[in-house]
């Protein structure tokens, strides 16, 4: 699995976000220019992470993004589900996908089962809150 540039810079906004949170929306410009990501590709970002509120958006002078809720509520792994659509490994693991036929006599089928287990414990065990205690400065880390 590789998680694209979508579901990397998502986790940079989260991160962002959750160290500069206060009483005031955060415009797009600063979180564009603090992450280095294209205004308009962090609008599509942004978009995404609103409509499932994850963020709240605010529009007009003062406006910008925070986030709904504390950063240790969200998962690393629900960030990158929701802009990745999925982790699954093989395509007969995705949620919607069709029965497979060899499926009873799949051999490698318990393995991608277990390793999709391991990766999305692994990823649910991180929250956004963590990523903030790295040890990082708060402006210069790289996911």
């Amino acid at each position: 699995m590789l998680v694209s540039t979508k579901g990397r810079y998502a986790l940079r906004v989260m991160v962002d976000l959750a160290e500069h949170q206060g009483d005031r929306y955060i415009p797009l410009k600063e979180i564009a220019e603090r992450q280095e990501i294209s205004e308009k590709y962090l609008e599509t970002i942004l978009k995404v992470l609103v409509q499932e509120k994850m963020l709240v958006g605010l529009r007009g002078k003062g406006g910008g993004y925070k986030l709904s809720r504390p950063p240790e509520q969200y998962t690393v792994g629900s960030v990158i589900r929701l802009t990745e659509g999925s982790l699954a490994p093989v395509s007969c693991l995705e949620k919607c996908a069709s029965p497979c036929a060899r499926a009873a006599e799949c051999r490698t089928l318990p393995m991608w089962q277990r390793f999709n287990e391991v990766m999305n414990e692994f990823f649910d065990g991180y929250t956004i809150a963590d990523l903030m205690r790295t040890g990082q400065d708060g402006d210069n880390y790289v996911i």
